[in-house]
């Protein structure tokens, strides 16, 4: 289907590939995050299950009545928010099952659909593709000189990339990866990630399974998470966050739940810890890192203007720091990488860590300032040579991705130096 004024994202390219896999795909990721229209840009029909205002289509009731209605069209079909009628995957696992064809219809969702009324898993019928918000490439505001995929096979990279403006990065964290939003000010996406965040509040947790929760403490939660971004607090950290700072309680299992309706939402996007393919005798630390999945929901939960970034520059590295694992997921999700943080016993921490399919990991930190990198760069050695000392696996890339430079290039040390703003897939 023609999409008017459609920027082409990274996840095209999978889309098509899975169409050709698999009978049916299925989209899932965050409320707004352009899952509809790129389901449009491959689909050659489509049914919506929700309006443009967010409300139930009339064709939910046909979907549970009359199923095999709502996959009558042209193929690839689209059929947005299908969780609102989930005898549909039962049904279109049958048609696939019946017809042998690949590339049939193209599912999308902004939530975990409750099982309730699914049959059958789906396996071998369905691939699931994970979309995240815009990437700094996608959305324009990385020239894209630098190639992951190189840095991650160890190829030689040297260029120029150009000066950049702290305020522009200070904007670009602000303003966030939501498509409809790119256009907006800093003032402007702050505003509109705020109604988002009301409305996922008001409307989208109750319609997940129906249950009224505490709206007051739901909103405490994710103040608490937006003052731990990119860290590793516990659940009860968590808790003594909110009595210490917003003088509330917040029982364990209610603090629970609320993050497994977060999780279920696709709001959070946290980082699983990394220790499989090491093979070193180092206890790793089992933790998350946090995030939620785009840094504008922080900076709308807390208020954050650029001259608040710029005066606290703590906070406006961690957010840094957010922005990139947003777009180093995107970008390694194209070539089939996992996603992971270390951290260890020994008080070591590496920001992020890629995992190649070829069992190869990568090593990355993240520093808004060039005048970090130096100290970046030591910690990446050092870690790697005492993995080697105690004969186990060493990353095959080091890298250091930063903010303030003007340069992507290969140390005298083996260690990457990469601009966020020059970095695509």
């Amino acid at each position: 289907m023609k999409i008017e004024n459609y920027k082409t994202r990274i996840v095209d390219e999978k889309i098509d590939k899975y169409l050709k896999l698999f009978g049916a795909i299925c989209i899932e990721g965050p409320k707004y995050c352009g899952k509809t229209w790129a389901g449009r840009r491959h689909a050659n029909s489509e049914t919506l299950l929700h309006t443009s205002t967010g409300e139930k289509s009339n064709e939910v009731e046909l979907a549970k009545i009359f199923p095999k209605i709502i996959l009558e069209g042209e193929k690839p079909k689209l059929i947005d928010e299908w969780q609102e009628a989930t005898n549909l995957w039962d049904e279109i696992r049958t048609d696939v099952d019946k017809s042998g064809l690949k590339g049939q219809y193209i599912l999308t969702g902004s939530s975990t659909p409750n099982r309730k009324g699914i049959n059958h898993g789906g396996a071998g019928r369905f691939g699931k593709i994970h979309l995240r918000t815009m990437s700094l490439y996608e959305s324009g505001d990385s020239s894209g000189l630098v190639s992951l995929k190189d840095i991650c096979y160890g190829k030689d990279i040297a260029v120029n990339t150009g000066e950049v403006d702290i305020r522009n990065l200070a904007n670009l964290i602000i303003r966030g990866g939501f498509p409809g939003y790119i256009n907006y000010s800093a003032d402007e996406a702050r505003t509109a990630v705020k109604e988002y965040i009301d409305l996922i509040i008001d409307d989208d947790m109750y319609r997940l399974d129906g249950i009224n929760r505490d709206k007051h403490k739901m909103k405490l939660l994710l103040k608490s998470l937006a003052r731990n971004e990119s860290t590793t607090v516990t659940n009860t950290t968590l808790k003594n966050d909110i009595k210490e700072i917003d003088n509330e309680d917040i029982d364990k299992d209610t603090l629970a739940g609320y993050l497994n309706v977060l999780d279920k939402l696709y709001l959070l996007d946290n980082d699983e810890p990394y220790s499989t393919n090491i093979r070193s005798s180092v206890r790793v630390k089992q933790s998350k890192k946090r995030h939620f999945a785009d840094p504008s929901i922080v900076c709308a939960l807390l208020n954050l203007t650029e001259e608040k970034l710029i005066e606290d520059l703590e906070t406006f590295g961690l957010l840094f720091e957010a922005m990139v694992e947003r777009d180093l997921k995107v970008y390694a999700d194209s070539f089939n990488a996992k996603n992971f943080h270390y951290q260890d016993y020994l008080n070591r921490e590496i920001d992020h860590v890629i995992e190649l399919d070829n069992g190869n990991w990568c090593c990355f930190e993240i520093k808004l300032g060039a005048k970090s990198i130096d100290d970046a760069a030591k910690n990446l050695i050092q870690i790697r040579d005492s993995i080697l000392v105690d004969n186990g696996k060493a990353p095959s890339t080091l890298c250091v991705i930063c903010g303030l430079s003007n340069a992507a290039y290969k140390r005298p040390d083996g260690v990457y130096v990469v601009p966020i703003t020059a970095l695509k897939n």
